[in-house]
């Protein structure tokens, strides 16, 4: 992340002392992950990453080699691997089991499984109340997600909605597999995004969607800067004048 990208902006005023909370959703690469975090740094909040915390979720199903078929069994092994953030890591750190899962989060084989574990309307209601419990721990906070603004913070004092083209989606996916060390055939990546949001948006619980007060930032032609300077843009005249 550019340091001079983040050094242009200030901290966010608001007029009176409430909670800021601030929602970023949309599909896969968008770049909601790494815009959220540019963001939040450039307004001086904390960044939530909830993505991550069901990327977790999935590498704690595999670990335990649980069948997606039983979901109460992958209920009551999330629950108890207790997922967290390490608020002391810049970005946060992502624990589960007391163990910090680093980049094992974005492995496929956690990509795989994400959406249908996901999926599981009593597992996605137990990561809202985590989720709500860290706003109220940090009452200043940028969420990114898939049902941020919708469901989780439908009070959101911004809701933003990221969208792109999914062939370049899928191009931005591949050049973070290959910075990874990874290499997956971009056909296949469009393939899975697609499905990914097919499944996203059908979900009872939870389902991908762009809430009806969010401004939608299409992200295709953007770069990242662009994108950043756009939601800075959107998030200071919405707050600050109020």
């Amino acid at each position: 992340m550019p340091e001079a990208l983040i050094a242009r902006g200030r901290p966010l005023v608001s007029a009176t002392p409430r909670p800021i909370v601030i929602t970023i959703d949309g599909p896969a690469g968008t770049g909601k992950s790494s815009v959220a975090r540019a963001l939040a740094r450039r307004l001086g909040l904390d960044f939530l990453d909830t993505g991550a915390m069901y990327r977790a979720a999935a590498a704690v199903v595999i670990e335990k080699g649980l069948p997606l078929a039983d979901p109460r069994a992958i209920v009551a092994a999330v629950v108890a691997a207790n997922i967290h953030f390490d608020w002391s890591d810049d970005p946060p750190s992502i624990i589960a089991n007391g163990r910090r899962l680093g980049s094992r989060i974005r492995e496929p084989d956690v990509t795989a499984i994400v959406s249908p574990v996901s999926a599981i309307p009593e597992l996605r209601t137990h990561m809202v109340s985590r989720q709500r419990e860290i706003a109220r721990q940090h009452p200043r906070l940028v969420t990114e997600g898939r049902d941020q603004g919708s469901v989780v913070f439908p009070d959101a004092a911004v809701k933003l909605y990221l969208d792109a083209d999914p062939t370049v989606r899928a191009l931005r996916r591949a050049e973070q597999l290959r910075a990874a060390g990874s290499s997956v055939p971009l056909d296949q990546l469009l393939r899975e995004m697609v499905e990914r949001d097919r499944a996203d948006a059908a979900k009872p619980t939870g389902a991908m969607v762009r809430p009806a007060d969010a401004e939608l930032v299409d992200t295709t032609s953007l770069t990242f800067e662009q994108v950043v300077d756009r939601l800075e843009d959107l998030v200071r005249a919405r707050v600050e004048r109020v």
